[in-house]
């Protein structure tokens, strides 16, 4: 004999429950059956709130009461010929009526007590178990309904009753001995006291129910039918990658049941497991698939962490003071406090100073608890002995689960290096001797970002999910996401790293998808996103709180840079190609360093300086072992080096200007550019990624511009006044003729000093054939005296800048 439960998303309604008797009848092919049913979807939570609003004297519990009538009417009559329907509907009135008469009661006496309540909750399951019998009837004519109040037995303390093992198991056995149906349906959830009167197995007692019956006729298996192909690696709403479990213990199932696995009620695995009988966790809405088997059998430990679970809506509770140390029996009236007021203790750990013990308890228990807890302890509070206890709410409890992790060591380091990283704050942790559950209390609104980074660490094969936010999808941006969607497939394959972009903006539209924008189409979900705002999209990175956020600055513009600080402070880890950060007060480039080191957050700006090309990260590596920068000399602007390369008798200094902008070299202002400035910013980044303290206006800059050109107000005016100051730039590129020279704009440093400008570079310097938008850096340092070491290539353009930028986020992904 099988026992078969199905749950209440798989009876919702007539549609659902045909695919049940579909389930049944080819069952009962094989062998006997007894069918367990929960109430309809939903259905238990209506009826709770119908009666709190009916003892409150709210009369809108008639409306409840009146949908919840025409859901089991509907049902059946989809279910059941017209021409059988008539007494079957007459019997659902009379059930409805009795309901309401209860409902009325709470009404008219303006109370409930828990003695009605579990009788009103009980109605749920005998609708629902008697619609389906009947139904069942109809294809399958040797099934029988039975009320499994009249077999199992409880004592009276309603809302969740103890069950009598010996009077119902005598019971159920001497009813079955006699029964010769092929199946048997019956309510789950609901049973009676000895003295008859209606209790209930607490909230997913259906599958108590169905191993209640499975232990006593000693079963050849208790299936559990529901919506999910079984139990998960994690709460797959909240990890997508979780895979389902294939084979696990009665002990790990009874600890994942604990932390939130709702798949399975907890107490449902102890009358099995004394017997043997395994567990099948099916999934009624896809029945070929696996499922998850649950038995004592030698499992495979090839991974010794079977899932990660979580319970929400914790509060901790601490009490300590030097008066518990070396006192006996603390402990246990703390918990005799807590038993009297009938609050049940989740988490508990204990320094071994015996100073302080701390509990974890439901927020719906905590000012019950606090206030009771500090009464019972007012004497040594009143004395200075016991502080009053620190109640901290709003927290979740994670948890590790896996019968073979005892013989593994370090899991414990991984687990907590993991969520570290991650800048998620464990404010307590538990582990018991068998060594099968490692728990750990943590901030609920951490708990999505907590789940995923375990779930990737011990499930995942060590793929590595990055998660972008984008802002700034100019040039650059358009390059850097086709990168990202090009190189896709291999950065799984080879370096176990997932790229997704959650999030896009410009200047006038973002956009947010937490599953992963479609890089495909990501220029129509931005057009039609919401409009842009900073603050808003700072606000929802932060709220959306993923593991492995990455913010990409690919802008150029101030306000953005000063939102650095709110990421790093997040654990949110800043790529920029926008200098003006680094540029900024040298205190607040120091700052952001700071920051970044003190919440494990990258910033990466290796596009600062050189676009593509490995510059900042050779100063880094140079400093990293030891070596001292001395001087540095460089050409450093890629749109510069262009201008002045193409400048030449046959075109105009305008003309070049304007063509660099085209071919995407120069800012969206070119005065950025031309001016020196931008020049003069990444050569200070170099010397304070050197080691040296200097501010920009320290920089000499040398500019060639006349005033007017740069004291213009937009774009039009400056190209117009290039036109007019054509003989100023005429007369520059003839001297360069005349002394046979180049022009190049370099950047120096040498002695604490340093300046940019335009300089006429001789035949036989390193610079004189640098040709393009090349970028050309030399770095004399202690180690490298008489010949510099020489960094050269492209150092400006949309495909090399848009590289490097995703080379940070690489770095950052293999960090």
């Amino acid at each position: 004999m099988k026992v078969l439960k199905f749950g209440g998303t798989s009876v919702a309604n007539a549609q659902n429950i045909k695919l049940v008797l579909d389930i049944i009848i080819n069952k009962a092919k094989e062998e006997k059956l007894i069918v367990v049913v929960s109430a309809f979807s939903k259905i238990t939570d209506l009826l709770q709130l119908a009666s709190q609003k009916a003892a409150a004297g709210d009369e809108s519990f008639k409306e409840i009461l009146a949908d919840l009538e025409k859901k089991h009417l509907d049902a059946l009559k989809e279910l059941i010929p017209v021409s059988e329907q008539s007494s079957l509907l007459s019997h659902i009135k009379r059930i409805v009526n009795h309901l309401e008469t209860l409902l009325d009661g709470c009404y008219l006496l303006g109370e409930l007590s828990p003695r009605t309540s579990d009788t009103i909750l009980s109605f749920g399951e005998l609708l629902s178990s008697y619609i389906i019998a009947e139904a069942l009837k109809q294809n399958l004519k040797n099934s029988s309904y039975k009320d499994s109040r009249e077999l199992i037995k409880t004592d009276n303390h309603f809302g969740k009753a103890t069950v009598n093992f010996e009077v119902s198991n005598q019971l159920i056995a001497e009813f079955f001995d006699s029964n010769e149906n092929q199946v048997v349906v019956m309510p789950g959830f609901i049973a009676a006291s000895m003295d008859g009167i209606n209790t209930t197995l607490g909230r997913g007692g259906s599958d108590y129910t169905a191993a209640i019956l499975a232990g006593a006729l000693n079963a050849t298996d208790l299936e559990i039918w529901t919506d999910v192909n079984g139990m998960y690696t994690a709460n797959p709403k909240i990890v997508k990658q979780a895979q389902p479990i294939a084979f696990i213990s009665y002990q790990e199932a009874m600890e994942l049941s604990h932390f939130g696995a709702k798949v399975l009620y907890p107490p449902t695995i102890q009358p099995v497991l004394r017997k043997n009988i395994p567990i099948l966790i099916k999934n009624t809405f896809e029945p070929e698939a696996e499922g998850t088997y649950i038995s004592n059998q030698e499992m495979d430990h090839t991974n010794p962490v079977k899932g990660i679970s979580h319970i929400d809506n914790i509060t901790l509770i601490t009490l300590e003071g030097p008066g518990m140390i070396g006192v006996t029996g603390s402990s246990k009236r703390l918990f005799e406090v807590l038993s009297h007021e009938n609050i049940n203790v989740i988490f508990i750990t204990q320094a071994s100073s015996e100073h302080s013990i701390c509990i974890g308890i439901l927020n719906s228990d905590a000012d019950v608890a606090e206030d009771a807890i500090n009464r019972a302890f007012e004497v040594e509070i009143l004395q200075n002995k016991i502080d009053p206890c620190i109640v901290e709410k709003n927290l979740c409890i994670i948890a590790l689960v896996g019968e073979n992790m005892k013989n593994h060591q370090g899991l414990s380091g991984r687990m907590f290096s993991t969520l570290g990283k991650n800048n998620v704050n464990i404010r307590a942790i538990a582990q018991g001797a068998s060594e099968r559950n490692i728990s750990a209390v943590i901030n609920e609104r951490d708990v999505k970002k907590a789940l995923n980074s375990l779930h990737e660490n011990f499930f995942e094969e060590n793929t590595k999910q990055l998660n972008l936010f984008v802002m700034g999808v100019g040039n650059v941006g358009e390059k850097f996401i086709e990168q990202i969607y090009q190189q896709n497939k291999f950065l799984k394959d080879n370096l176990k790293i997932n790229v997704r972009v959650i999030a896009l903006s410009n200047s006038r539209k973002m956009h947010f998808d937490e599953d992963g924008i479609s890089l495909k189409n990501w220029q129509s979900a931005l057009e039609n996103g919401e409009e842009a705002n900073k603050e808003k999209f700072l606000y929802n990175v932060k709220e959306l709180n993923l593991r492995n956020s990455i913010f990409v600055d690919i802008t150029a513009n101030e306000s953005v840079s000063k939102t650095y600080e709110q990421y790093l402070k997040r654990n949110i880890a800043v790529v920029t190609c926008n200098k003006i950060a680094c540029a900024s007060e040298y205190d607040n480039y120091k700052k952001l360093k700071k920051l970044s080191r003190q919440f494990n957050a990258p910033f990466l700006f290796e596009t600062n300086v050189g676009a593509g090309l490995p510059i900042i990260d050779t100063v880094k590596n140079l400093i990293a072992s030891g070596d001292k920068v001395n001087k540095i000399q460089a050409v450093l602007s890629g749109s510069l080096n262009f201008i002045f390369n193409n400048f030449n008798e046959n075109s105009t200094f305008h003309d070049v200007v304007k063509e660099a902008g085209i071919q995407g070299f120069t800012e969206p202002d070119p005065k950025i550019d031309l001016s020196g400035i931008d020049v003069a910013r990444k050569i200070l980044i170099l010397i304070r990624e050197s080691g040296y303290k200097m501010e920009i206006d320290e920089i000499v800059n040398e500019s060639f511009m006349p005033a007017e050109c740069l004291d213009t107000t937009n774009n039009e005016a400056f190209f117009k006044s290039l036109i007019e100051h054509a003989a100023h730039f005429e007369t520059i590129y003839k001297e360069a003729l005349s002394k046979d020279s180049r022009l190049k704009y370099v950047a120096q440093f040498e002695n604490g000093k340093a300046n940019v400008g335009l300089r006429f570079i001789p035949k036989d310097h390193p610079f004189y054939n640098l040709e393009g938008k090349d970028n050309i850096v030399l770095f004399f340092t202690d180690r490298y005296v008489d010949q510099p070491l020489l960094i050269k290539g492209a150092g400006a353009g949309a495909a090399v800048t848009a590289s490097g930028i995703f080379a940070d986020v690489i770095r950052i992904g293999n960090v």
